[in-house]
């Protein structure tokens, strides 16, 4: 029996008889439908005859509803009343395409759903009209899907090298599709790590499985495959949502062929369209698009934020319209079970993005803090780069929950695992590593283990919060009437507005020509005031300003007094501190400073400790204080590596210098 590499390539192949009548962009739009066709037709074919047989009997006795009897004869949750399969479709190439169109119509509501979202009723038109469609069909009727000769693990592997390979020759990015799979064994093992040996194992037990964002299923059928292992009495319920058309028609069909509710999986963008409503889950687990903004559905999240606030899915934040990752997450934490009725766990693929990005009191920070406060966030594994098909940034698996074990309790485990991987033979796309399988039951342990070592560090919640300090300084200001300073004056707005006017006509222009001599009397009274006495006392200056403006019966009003003490001035670490009107210090917003305090710490201890010593006449402006949230993850897991010996490098240099001579005496030869 071929593996399923041997049979992609062979499903592949058929894109050379595509070439010329299609663009490689469009080679999908034939072999992806035509594949889950292909399946479902292996599928049924051994009970072809036993259904047709029990369709004719059934329409003799006028039964109305047929599905449930016929789908029992299939053992499946669909069937097909049509009298063709794909070899008798081929005794007739005259009529082809109107019996492949029979045949697809006949499916069962499900099944005709899958196609549907495949628009495949274009392509038979134009695989028609190019003679095309005969051989097609051919190629496809000599392929044998039967789940005896391709297990539903296998066939999901092959829907996936085929996405790749489309992606691949279209400049598309496959990894928005589906996930390596190592990688999703390695997020199952985490996900079920605590549960293994104790409610995984009863009898008779259900859970439930959600991934927001499933692509064409591969987290779910490997979730679901690794509980019946561990538990053949377990019963599995998937439910997934997935925006792709094409995506969502594959994961539809692998779960029409595994006896799941198709009806759990529901087409539609997750944020806009929340398929499941008010329902919760025990598990799950995603690895939504890194780096995708959520601008096309702003309006609906913005709405749901500012209307329910923390009683809808996203009131803790919005994060920043260019990466919507943060918000995947919310949506699967609005859908934990209570603690009351068992919790949840769930794992998450994440960029480094929603570990540090935003400020204190950002979006992120709030959905950060939110999340560590409520002591949701179990530990967060760092994956090897180039791991991804799509991506060669470093990643992150976020593992959380509402029922953590009493040791886990208050604490989160950060994990280095961006050593454990291996080199592929041969990339693809931009993945050029793997984790093999030693590699996975390496980080299983050490998440399992949950004990401080090189590779593992345990932190308590608190670690990651800080408060935000505004550090101020003083302003200190000194002030001179000089050619250059005056001239600034005339850059200002509130000087450049007294010749400005709304008014039309002949008004527009006398007040515009009063502003102009407004403007000349100001700079008359400041050329009065020209001396080469420096003012480095603001309040004295301005009492001299003001008594040469009454003095000429010229008005000074509050913007342009502003606006004069602006221009005039210059700052002078020498001059004394300008005082606002209740006599304390203004500060000068450009030496104004922050610094992030460990919520841990005090923060008046820490500003007498690293900031009094350097600059004594700071203070804080504690009316600015914020809270705020980041996983400094790379930092913990930083070691220092010394500089070498002078004495080696210069060794090295001489060993260099000695070699370049050699070559030198090689090329004089």
């Amino acid at each position: 029996m071929p593996n399923f590499n041997e049979i992609a390539n062979f499903i592949w192949s058929v894109a050379d008889l595509l070439r010329g009548d299609y663009k490689q962009s469009d080679y999908g739009k034939v072999i992806l439908p035509m594949t889950v066709l292909r399946r479902l037709d292996s599928v049924l074919k051994p009970t072809k005859l036993q259904v047709l047989a029990k369709l004719a009997e059934l329409e003799r006795m006028n039964v109305q509803n047929l599905d449930p009897v016929l789908n029992r004869i299939t053992g499946y949750e669909f069937h097909n009343r049509s009298k063709f399969d794909f070899e008798s479709l081929l005794d007739d190439p005259d009529h082809l395409a109107t019996n492949l169109t029979a045949y697809i119509n006949g499916f069962s509501v499900n099944a005709k759903d899958v196609m549907d979202y495949f628009e495949f009723n274009k392509q038979i038109e134009r695989l028609d009209r190019s003679n095309l469609l005969y051989q097609v069909t051919q190629r496809f009727a000599a392929i044998d899907l039967h789940p005896d000769s391709v297990s539903n693990m296998e066939m999901g592997y092959i829907f996936e090298e085929l996405i790749r390979k489309f992606a691949e020759v279209s400049n598309e990015t496959a990894g928005e599709h589906f996930t390596p799979r190592e990688v999703i064994r390695l997020m199952v093992n985490l996900l079920f790590n605590e549960d293994r040996n104790q409610d995984l194992s009863k009898e008779g037990i259900v859970r439930t499985i959600y991934d927001p964002a499933c692509g064409t299923g591969g987290m779910l059928s490997v979730s679901e495959e690794y509980l019946t292992e561990l538990n053949p009495d377990i019963m599995v319920r998937v439910f997934g949502q997935e925006l792709n058309p094409e995506s969502y028609a594959i994961c539809k069909a692998d779960m029409l062929l595994k006896g799941q509710k198709p009806s759990q999986i529901k087409f539609g963008n997750s944020f806009s369209e929340d398929g499941f409503v008010g329902q919760t889950f025990d598990y799950m687990l995603s690895n939504p698009p890194f780096g995708v903004e959520w601008k096309k559905v702003e309006k609906e999240i913005r709405a749901e934020h500012e209307k329910l606030g923390m009683n809808g899915r996203f009131g803790a934040g919005l994060p920043r319209i260019s990466d919507g990752s943060l918000l995947f997450l919310q949506h699967m934490l609005s859908k934990m079970k209570p603690v009351s009725l068992g919790g949840s766990r769930l794992a998450i693929v994440l960029n480094g993005s929603p570990l540090f990005s935003g400020g204190a009191e950002s979006g992120e920070s709030n959905i950060r803090r939110w999340i560590i406060e409520n002591d949701w966030l179990e530990a967060i594994v760092a994956l090897p780069d180039q791991l991804f098909y799509n991506t060669g940034i470093s990643t992150y698996i976020w593992v959380l929950t509402n029922r953590k074990s009493r040791d886990r309790k208050g604490k989160i485990q950060l994990i280095n695992a961006t050593h454990l991987y291996q080199k592929m033979r041969k990339s693809l796309g931009d993945k050029r590593n793997e984790l093999s399988d030693e590699h996975i039951a390496e980080i299983t342990r050490i998440h399992g283990e949950f004990r401080e070592t090189k590779y593992s560090k345990i932190f308590c919640n608190e670690d990651f919060g800080y408060r935000r300090i505004t550090v101020e300084r003083p302003l200190r200001l000194n002030f001179l009437v000089s050619d250059e300073r005056s001239a600034r004056l005339k850059e200002e707005k509130a000087f450049q507005n007294l010749a400005t006017s709304k008014k039309k006509g002949a008004a527009g222009e006398a007040e515009i020509a009063e502003g102009k001599r407004q403007q000349e009397a100001i700079l008359r009274v400041l050329e009065g005031l020209r001396s080469e006495t420096l003012y480095k006392n603001r309040e004295e200056f301005v009492k001299v300003l003001k008594k040469a403006f009454k003095t000429s019966g010229v008005d000074l009003s509050a913007p342009m007094q502003k606006a004069i003490l602006s221009a005039l001035s210059e700052r002078d670490e020498t001059a004394d501190v300008c005082l606002d009107s209740k006599g304390n210090s203004e500060p000068d917003v450009e030496l104004r400073d922050y610094e992030n305090v460990p919520l841990k710490e005090d923060i008046h201890g820490y500003f007498e400790r690293e900031v009094k010593p350097f600059v004594p006449d700071a203070w804080i402006d504690e009316s600015k204080t914020k809270s705020g949230y980041e996983i400094p993850f790379t930092r913990h897991f930083y070691e220092y590596t010394p500089m070498r010996p002078l004495e080696e490098i210069t060794q090295d240099i001489r060993k260099l210098e000695c070699e370049i001579r050699e070559l030198l005496e090689v090329i004089r030869i």
